[in-house]
């Protein structure tokens, strides 16, 4: 009984630690999504995601930062707001000195899925977007379990976004 409220114990303290080690989300002025205006077309079906995922996954580790890969697709309208937000000044500056992104088009949940298979996705991706947040130097997929979480980003506020982005962080 001891060895275990121990080992909870012990659990709990690492848990809390590495979420304080997490760098703080920016705070965002765009408070609801409605004031989101000019939404990006990120996803470029002419580009050879293999190609850009190793290459964005070659910097993130020359810089020592994650490598976030973006799937999704230009007809996705989560998609759209999901690049929206990470495109606003603060997120862009935060995004820039944790991560390097790398947006992959999925088409309509079809194309480059051999990407999400690298980490270990193997089931047809069922939504987008997804988020592949992966450290570069071991190639380990970090947000295991969460990469669909924006799959209804209309439901999001933007802030809540960008602590979701933050939380990864080192």
């Amino acid at each position: 009984m001891r060895f275990s409220f121990f080992a909870m114990a012990l659990a709990a303290l690492v848990l809390s630690s590495a979420a304080a080690v997490a760098a703080p989300a920016p705070r965002l002025a765009v408070q609801s999504l409605s004031q989101l205006s000019d939404l990006p077309y990120p996803f470029d079906p002419e580009r050879d995601a293999n190609r850009d995922v190793a290459a964005a996954s070659a910097r993130a580790a020359a810089e020592g930062k994650l490598l976030l890969i973006d799937l999704g697709g230009n007809w996705c309208p989560d998609c759209r707001i999901l690049a929206g937000v990470m495109d606003l000044p603060e997120m862009k500056a935060f995004l820039a000195a944790h991560y390097v992104l790398v947006s992959v088009d999925i088409g309509h949940l079809d194309r480059n899925l051999q990407i999400s298979a690298r980490y270990g996705i193997t089931r047809r991706l069922e939504a987008a977007p997804a988020v592949l947040i992966v450290d570069p130097k071991t190639n380990a997929l970090i947000d295991k379990g969460h990469i669909l979480l924006f799959d209804d980003t209309q439901s999001n506020a933007p802030q809540a976004i960008a602590d979701w982005l933050a939380q990864w962080t080192p």
